[in-house]
């Protein structure tokens, strides 16, 4: 692999690193707007559980010691933003906060499940491409055993 490409690949993994702190970081403004009433605080608890947890889980998927590790991982992260996305709806529908505060909030979480829906679907079918032209490896590979880290 050539420097430009490595770099590339470096410089796409801080923008998402940047990405996702940034989102848990709005995700934390929004939910301190949110009323002081027992459905502000249910919902803002979970959806302080999810935001943050997109950014926290993608940063470990880029430290995986595996492909399969890797994939497990980016999935997680794919969940918690589709489930960001659903607390953003149910402030925006039960009227908890105007829809334009958080609509933009709610458009960056479909593009974070979008993004890493795409990476996990990617990385499954290199995992599986790998395992068909080198079925060997793959029956003698231990997961355990730390590998190159796929690039996230």
């Amino acid at each position: 692999m050539d420097a430009d490409c490595e770099l590339n690949e470096d410089m796409n993994e801080q923008k998402l690193k940047d990405r996702t702190k940034q989102f848990g970081l709005r995700i934390l403004t929004l939910v301190d707007a949110l009323p002081k009433t027992t459905a502000g605080r249910a919902i803002g608890n979970q959806l302080v559980r999810s935001g943050t947890s997109v950014g926290a889980n993608y940063r470990a998927s880029c430290r995986s010691r595996s492909k399969a590790e890797f994939i497990a991982k980016i999935g997680i992260v794919a969940e918690e933003a589709v489930e960001s996305a659903f607390w953003l709806e149910m402030i925006m529908e039960g009227g908890l906060l105007e829809s334009e505060l958080v609509s933009i909030l709610h458009q960056e979480a479909e593009e974070l499940t979008a993004i890493f829906t795409a990476s996990g679907r990617t990385a499954k079918q290199n995992n599986q491409q790998s395992t068909i032209n080198n079925p060997k490896s793959a029956m003698t590979s231990n997961p355990q055993s730390p590998i190159k880290n796929p690039k996230c």
